[in-house]
């Protein structure tokens, strides 16, 4: 049978990203294809689904299957459950981990200028969005934290690397700050047409009078 077509079902099949080695192995001994037959199939299943409302992607643990963002409404609307909203201080926090780590609690806190919650902490544990990677060497040995695979495959990122940089963060954050601004002038720009208009309308009969 074909290695394509088999690499197909299985990714299909699979509950998890699977990663080339892992697909390697479901083959027995005797017929197994290298590396390289595999990775050659899963770039021709990737360009098969290049123009499918699900695709063939490359996150931490490997390749899956998933719906394309754009199709992300739509599919939603199938499960009852909504998805979770995250408070701005847990994603302040993970987002700490992710560019600094690994971080102690301590630098988490220097940073934010607020107190992290011991909840907090064990919601990214138990989502396995982070890790104790070591312990510091220091007094008390706090542990240091960084991220995961799971945090990766979450925001369907394939390493650290495509996290945007702080540059282009703070370039959105000055595009939000300016947009309000923008729209505070055109109304005010607008008010100001307007009340010039009815003070001519005004001045009209005046005029006329005058004449």
């Amino acid at each position: 049978m074909e290695t394509k077509r088999i690499v197909e079902a299985l990714l299909f099949a699979a509950d998890r990203p699977m990663t080339v080695k892992q697909l390697q192995n479901v083959f027995p001994e005797l017929e197994r294809p290298d590396s390289g037959e595999i990775q050659a199939a899963i770039e021709a299943i990737i360009e098969d689904y290049r123009q499918r409302p699900v695709g063939l992607c490359l996150v931490a643990s490997g390749y899956r299957f998933q719906v394309r963002e754009e199709m992300a409404p739509w599919v939603s609307r199938l499960f009852a459950e909504k998805p979770p909203k995250y408070s701005r201080a847990l994603l302040e926090t993970i987002a700490i981990i992710a560019y600094r780590q690994p971080v102690t609690r301590g630098d988490i806190e220097d940073i934010r200028g607020v107190s992290v919650s011991s909840n907090m902490l064990r919601t990214l544990l138990e989502r396995e969005w982070i890790k104790v990677v070591a312990h510091k060497e220091t007094p008390g040995r706090p542990a240091l934290y960084g991220t995961t695979r799971q945090f990766l495959d979450y925001f369907n990122l394939a390493s650290l690397s495509e996290l945007p940089t702080l540059q282009e963060i703070q370039e959105i954050q000055e595009i939000q700050e300016f947009e309000p601004a923008s729209i505070n002038t055109i109304q005010s720009d607008q008010e100001q047409s307007e009340n010039q208009a009815e003070e001519e309308q005004a001045d009209a009969p005046v005029a006329a009078s005058i004449e």
